[in-house]
């Protein structure tokens, strides 16, 4: 007797959820990175380098709320995107708290005056939040679509 399984095998996913689990994973350590740098010297440096010294000062006075959504986002978005590639049902809520983190990092940049001080940080950021509503939008189709376990 034949038992009926709702799991597909490895060469019937979809390529789209290959692709942006992939590159989901790729983009997020490259942001494990550069979290991490953050927190040394030579990071900061790296972070700060082109900066005047008005804008260096904002950007490392920044409070730390901003450094855990920062983590909340960076780190929610590897996890799920490694949960995405498995197939796992809980990328779709760790990718909505990464989403929900960017976006208040990005509110936390508008209300610190990041933006006003540092125009190009708006771009990056609006980027980085469509890349992490991007992923949560795959993970959700990919869960309705029973691609999740």
């Amino acid at each position: 007797m034949q038992t009926l399984t709702t799991e597909l095998p490895a060469s019937r996913v979809p390529i789209w959820l290959w692709a942006a689990s992939s590159l989901g994973v790729l983009w997020n350590v490259f942001g494990v990175y550069q979290f991490a740098g953050t927190f040394t010297p030579a990071g900061q440096a790296a972070m700060t380098a082109g900066m005047t010294d008005a804008q260096a000062a904002l950007y490392l006075a920044l409070p730390a709320w901003i450094s855990v959504v920062f983590a909340v986002g960076v780190f929610g978005g590897l996890v799920g995107s490694v949960a995405l590639a498995l197939r796992r049902r809980l990328a779709v809520h760790v990718l909505v708290a990464s989403l929900v983190g960017y976006i208040l990092l990005f509110a936390g940049d508008a209300w610190y005056g990041v933006f006003a001080a540092i125009p190009s940080q708006l771009a990056i950021l609006a980027v980085v939040v469509l890349i992490a509503a991007g992923l949560f939008w795959t993970a959700r189709i990919a869960a309705r679509r029973g691609l999740l376990r």
